[in-house]
């Protein structure tokens, strides 16, 4: 390559690169590279000419910090002194790639940020302790998830979009996508499963109840897996990655999710399809209740007040007598039965309730998705690329 002049050396701040991760802008022809205490871009038909940098070393205390708090070396570089995580934007078109998905600094975290305010999903402390979907920047005032293991039990958190659920724009979510550990009545053992969970973007919290806190938060479960003899499905339930792929309509783009599999028996993965509509028939369903941990796990069939918790406050959920101009208007009761019920009962099933592709006894991981849909002579077709 050097000897045909199709590539340029590029060493880094000093000549030490630091390698951790690059993402290519296509549509600018630049290459982003972050390394250790660094951020670069470069022009791709002339790397070293015209680099640019940020140099971003910790500031004073914050190695020590780091040790003390019983990370390895080098955590420095991927927390501030709060622990909140370096975020890099990935750059495209807004005008027609919508909002802009981010890259994190801490592996199990996502996020998205629209008009200004950023959306994310990810553990903000040094130990892990504190899972949390958070709203931040912005005009509207910051909200956070409770620390409540109902709600987050350890996630790790693959992907955060911003989906409108119709023309009105007070009713646009934002959805996440992530694993979490469960326990099971009848066993002490943690099990993973994968969850979409959704959050209104106009939700304002509670005025006594969830103050400052998301009184929109539901969460339900994402089934991927193979049907099995006498009833028994082998599930795929480590999600790794989504990719959603974008239709004319904003409302209704296809989600693709790659999974991998917790099983003892056999290692694999597996990639299966949702659309938005079965999501949204989900979380319109049956709420999730149970009486006690010790309980099994069924169909709330109680009055669940109104305005339904969930909905955002809009023209289109508001009713004659009953008008709520922002979620902090809500009953009490409303933000009561959000807290007490934040998962849905009915699961989100695949397209043709089974994967689109399985993959079994890899010599790797599968773990990263992108389709792209493209013409050909007999239709259309989707093309899945899987890196490892």
């Amino acid at each position: 390559l050097l000897g045909t002049n199709r590539s340029v050396l590029f060493f880094g701040h000093q000549g030490f690169l630091g390698f951790r991760s690059l993402y290519l802008d296509e549509y600018r022809d630049r290459l982003f590279i972050g390394g250790k205490d660094v951020l670069y871009s470069l022009l791709l038909d002339r790397a070293s000419a015209d680099a640019k940098e940020i140099y971003w070393p910790p500031l004073p205390g914050q190695t020590e910090e780091c040790f003390q708090k019983g990370k390895d070396p080098g955590c420095e570089q991927d927390h501030d002194r709060e622990g909140h995580p370096c975020i890099w934007s990935r750059p495209g078109r807004q005008e027609e790639e919508g909002p802009q998905g981010f890259g994190l600094g801490v592996g199990a975290a996502a996020g998205s940020l629209l008009g200004g305010e950023l959306y994310t999903g990810l553990t903000a402390d040094f130990l892990g302790r504190d899972p949390g979907i958070f709203r931040s920047m912005g005009t509207r005032s910051a909200l956070r998830t409770e620390v409540d293991q109902r709600l987050l039990n350890d996630p790790k958190f693959v992907a955060a979009p911003l989906i409108p659920d119709n023309d009105d724009q007070d009713n646009n979510k934002a959805y996440f996508f992530f694993t979490e550990k469960v326990v099971e009545t009848d066993s002490k053992e943690h099990a993973i499963v994968s969850r979409v969970a959704r959050v209104c973007v106009n939700d304002a919290g509670g005025q006594r109840v969830l103050v400052n806190k998301w009184s929109t938060f539901n969460k339900a479960r994402l089934v991927c897996s193979v049907p099995g003899p006498g009833g028994i499905d082998t599930h795929f339930d480590e999600l790794e990655d989504v990719f959603l792929l974008r239709t004319k309509d904003r409302k209704s783009p296809e989600i693709y999710a790659l999974f991998s599999t917790t099983s003892h028996v056999f290692q694999g993965s597996a990639v299966c399809v949702y659309s938005m509509a079965d999501i949204r028939e989900v979380f319109n369903g049956p709420f999730a209740h149970r009486e006690s941990p010790h309980h099994q796990w069924g169909a709330y069939e109680g009055r669940v007040p109104y305005p339904r918790p969930g909905v955002c406050p809009s023209k289109t959920t508001n009713q004659p007598r009953q008008q709520y101009g922002t979620t902090k208007d809500f009953p009490d009761e409303v933000l009561h039965f959000a807290r007490a019920h934040p998962l849905m009962y009915k699961p989100v099933y695949p397209r043709h309730r089974r994967p689109l592709l399985v993959k079994t006894n890899l010599p790797h991981r599968l773990r990263q998705l992108v389709v792209d849909r493209v013409e050909a002579e007999d239709g259309q077709h989707d093309v899945l690329f899987l890196g490892t």
